[in-house]
């Protein structure tokens, strides 16, 4: 997927206001409309602006994009990092995956899914719109519950059309058990409503924060265990560290590398609650002394054993 850069699609500078990005869009719109240009690539290049002033006609798209942006040239090799948007509010006008597959899939990528089409309108009274952002919890916060406190920049126009950052600070109660892609409401915290109605909600989707040691698939918890030769061959009992707390595993006789053991209940606490999954990885010591290079010369030696015996 290649980078692409709506401003030059748009002939506008970075800091160009919200009229000067409408008034480059509808004389480019005048120029490549298929229904009046004799452009020979008038179809595709409307697409392009019209891609483009989705973007940067939005002052929350626009922000996004700006951040994301930076350091990247027009065509280069591109993929969103993880994460991307989080600390960023976005209203619920965004798009929704059909809708976001008409344009680019650089486009698709970054916007494709953004909220949802919550707008509400007509008459004077009219709940505000739910508001939505991605918040990124360390894997300990689902096994203990947290409070945690999170910045949310929300972009807005100034009055001389630039887009300009509002920061706001919450706090918000982590429930024990959460788990990746879950929702959080926090009612009252999206836009105000009209006429008296009420706001609308904040919708916090959650994520973890990659982790060195463990790997999350719904309440489930994923970890390679290491074993030496002799744990694997004799069997033991290994304690393990949990995110909370810890666990004593048997491992049986005869384990290999890449077998999986399941240890029911040791996942993300929750009714029920996940299990703990652990990838065996038979390490070999090195033979680097010559205490090291005796053993294994006697295990060749007497060890009637190979490992390729019936391929």
């Amino acid at each position: 997927m290649e980078f692409k850069n709506y401003y030059e699609v748009l002939g506008v500078a970075r800091d160009a206001t919200a009229d000067e990005i409408k008034k480059a869009f509808r004389k480019l719109a005048r120029k490549y409309h298929p229904d009046v240009s004799k452009e020979p690539d008038a179809e595709a290049r409307m697409k392009e602006v019209n891609e483009a002033y989705a973007v940067l006609s939005d002052p929350e798209k626009r922000a996004a994009y700006d951040q994301l942006a930076q350091g990247y040239r027009p065509g280069q090799e591109f993929r969103p990092p993880p994460g991307w948007d989080a600390g960023f509010e976005f209203s619920g006008h965004g798009f929704s995956p059909h809708e976001a597959a008409e344009f680019s899939d650089f486009f698709a990528e970054l916007f494709g899914g953004l909220g949802g089409r919550t707008r509400r309108a007509g008459g004077f009274h009219a709940r505000g719109e739910d508001h939505h952002a991605k918040i990124y919890l360390d894997l300990e916060d689902a096994y203990r519950g947290a409070t945690k406190q999170i910045s949310l920049r929300a972009p807005r126009l100034d009055a001389q059309g630039h887009v300009v950052l509002e920061t706001r600070t919450l706090n918000v109660k982590i429930p024990k058990g959460v788990r990746e892609g879950q929702t959080i409401r926090l009612a009252g915290q999206g836009a105000p409503g009209l006429g008296g109605a009420p706001a609308g909600d904040l919708l916090l989707e959650v994520h973890f924060q990659p982790h060195p040691r463990y790997r999350v698939d719904g309440r489930d918890l994923f970890m390679t265990l290491p074993l030496a030769p002799w744990e694997a061959a004799l069997g033991t009992v290994i304690p393990i560290d949990l995110p909370e707390g810890s666990v004593k595993v048997r491992i049986p006789p005869g384990a290999q590398s890449g077998q999986q053991l399941r240890v029911r209940g040791k996942g993300i606490p929750a009714d029920p609650p996940g299990d703990l999954l652990l990838n065996l990885q038979v390490v070999v010591p090195p033979a680097d002394t010559p205490r090291a290079r005796e053993l294994y010369e006697t295990m060749a030696r007497e060890l009637a054993f190979d490992p390729r015996a019936g391929r």
